[in-house]
């Protein structure tokens, strides 16, 4: 494992030498519009482990993406390996169709101190809650970004992080109800604490998840890449393509249904990732939002 392979992986020329914002921010911008967040070993017969030396594999040598626990172990390992000051957070998602946080800690997330200042980078979200910034670990601040306004909130030693998004044109109206689309403005994401986590602490949740009929994972195949101007998304058969601020505080929103046959070759042509085993869409409706 090592970096120089690392950053041909993700693209990135930028210094390797500076600890700055400016430098932290490149890098993890590199890494989201490269590395899917994906769940597609779960629906194509391959086991999710958590060993760092699979992961960057999986990541980098086999050009795959992960869900939070392997992108962001992933990304506090590269940033460390460069001096950074980082550690590890664990959260709880807030689930919009139960309208409420789970009882299980399955986000990983990653803390950087720099210059006195603590930030989260998390590239480990996806879709339209994937920040694309380091956030400043402030309360009751606004963080605007491409995808839209952050806030974290801190309660009694419990931060709350949430998203303001704007309006949505779709210009497909067969999908202007669909389950897929965040209906309000202000959408809570994830709740965590500062305690520092290892990845122990993910072991049991990453078992849950890629094995429960309950966990949100078994019941949709996601695939999602950010890019320049927004994000893209293959959930199921459903390939969804946004573009952040088409127009005035608006957000394009394009929808299409694949064949069976299309979705291996989207997922190469849009995602970059070529499977090694079959893959078996699958999308159960509910709990899940883009």
């Amino acid at each position: 494992m090592n970096l120089e392979e690392y950053f041909a992986r993700t693209g990135y020329k930028g210094s390797t030498e500076k600890q700055d914002l400016e430098t932290l921010t490149d890098i993890f911008q590199h890494h989201i519009r490269a590395v899917p967040f994906e769940n597609l070993s779960i629906h194509c017969g391959e086991k999710i482990t958590l060993e760092l030396e699979h992961v960057y594999n999986k990541i980098v040598r086999r050009k795959r993406g992960g869900w939070c626990m392997e992108n962001n172990q992933l990304l506090g390992w590269v940033l460390k390996g460069l001096g950074y000051d980082t550690s590890f957070l664990g959260a709880y998602v807030f689930n919009p169709h139960q309208n409420a946080y789970a009882t299980l800690m399955t986000h990983l997330v990653v803390k950087v101190v720099l210059d006195g200042k603590a930030y989260i980078v998390d590239g480990g979200f996806g879709v339209s809650y994937q920040m694309w910034q380091p956030m400043e670990l402030v309360s009751g601040k606004d963080q605007p970004q491409a995808p839209g306004v952050f806030r974290f909130t801190e309660k009694n030693g419990v931060w709350y992080l949430e998203k303001m998004r704007r309006k949505q044109y779709i210009p497909n109206q067969s999908f202007s109800n669909s389950d897929l689309l965040e209906k309000k403005e202000c959408r809570k994401v994830y709740m965590f604490s500062l305690e520092p986590r290892t990845v122990e602490d993910f072991r049991f949740q990453c078992t849950y998840l890629q094995t429960s009929p309950d966990s949100l994972f078994t019941k949709k195949s996601i695939c999602t890449l950010q890019t320049t101007n927004g994000f893209r998304a293959l959930i199921g058969w459903t390939l969804t393509e946004t573009t952040y601020n088409y127009k005035e505080n608006m957000d394009l929103v394009e929808f299409v249904t694949l064949e069976d046959e299309e979705v291996e070759k989207t997922l190469k042509e849009k995602f970059n990732i070529t499977l090694e085993r079959k893959l078996v869409p699958i999308n159960v409706k509910g709990s899940y939002t883009i």
